[in-house]
């Protein structure tokens, strides 16, 4: 049995938890301004080069805005931040069929039950609009489209404009990496058809606000894309 010796945490990193302990509850809020170092040294009763250490720390984080003569301040966050680091480790890692349905089921399934709570009315009409679409075009346009068009009018239908942002780029990679399994998935006989019934499924069970039921419907859907996309190629390998 081995044990590591325990370690006194600096000074800065507990300065550190503080101001990220008052960030995260609200009572530091995106563009405040931090008390000077002195204030924060004589508040916190540690030294000045322990404030400025802090204050470094998290400024590398990407969490404060220190403006010289002017003073520190809480940063403004945006999207843009959250998603495009995501979007970048997604591009350039191999990620398996497996691994990316299991992130589309933790992220959909959430969304299907989500819209069943939260989507409007003219959020409702879209998505049966899109499905309509999708029964129109069935085997004489791009199929794969207005599949992503469907599951992307359910993430909007959440009023989530993040896990929109993050399904999107999920489902993106995901169709930039395994582009000719799902063409051959969707061309398959009699795959269309189901695939419109299990969509049909979902929309049934948001509309009726049954939260349960649209998720268990999305799961039934994304459970039988993996088999397919799985049945159609390797696992795992970009076909492009």
């Amino acid at each position: 049995m081995e044990f590591k010796p325990i370690k006194t945490r600096k000074i800065y990193e507990e300065i550190v938890e503080q101001l990220r302990a008052l960030i995260a509850k609200g009572n530091l809020m995106p563009g405040d301004k931090l008390p000077s170092e002195r204030e924060l040294s004589e508040r916190l009763g540690v030294s000045r080069a322990s404030v400025r250490e802090a204050l470094t720390a998290l400024e590398v984080m990407g969490i404060l805005d220190v403006r010289p003569g002017d003073g520190t301040f809480v940063r403004e966050t945006n999207q843009s931040s959250i998603i495009e680091p995501l979007a970048w480790v997604l591009a350039v890692e191999r990620n398996s069929i497996a691994q990316l349905m299991e992130v589309r089921r933790i992220l959909e399934v959430a969304a299907a039950g989500l819209a069943a709570v939260r989507a409007t009315e003219f959020q409702l009409v879209n998505i049966a609009e899109v499905l309509q679409t999708m029964q129109e075009a069935a085997g004489q346009r791009e199929p794969v489209a207005y599949d992503l068009k469907f599951h992307f009018a359910i993430a909007k239908a959440t009023q989530n404009s993040v896990l929109l942002r993050i399904m999107n780029t999920v489902a993106d990679i995901m169709h930039q990496n395994f582009r000719e399994q799902r063409h051959r998935l969707y061309s398959s006989p009699g795959v269309a058809v189901r695939v419109i019934q299990e969509h049909t499924a979902i929309l049934t069970a948001i509309r009726e606000r049954d939260v349960d039921r649209a998720c268990q419907a999305m799961v039934e859907h994304l459970n039988n894309v993996e088999a397919g996309l799985v049945a159609t190629g390797p696992a795992g390998n970009n076909s492009e």
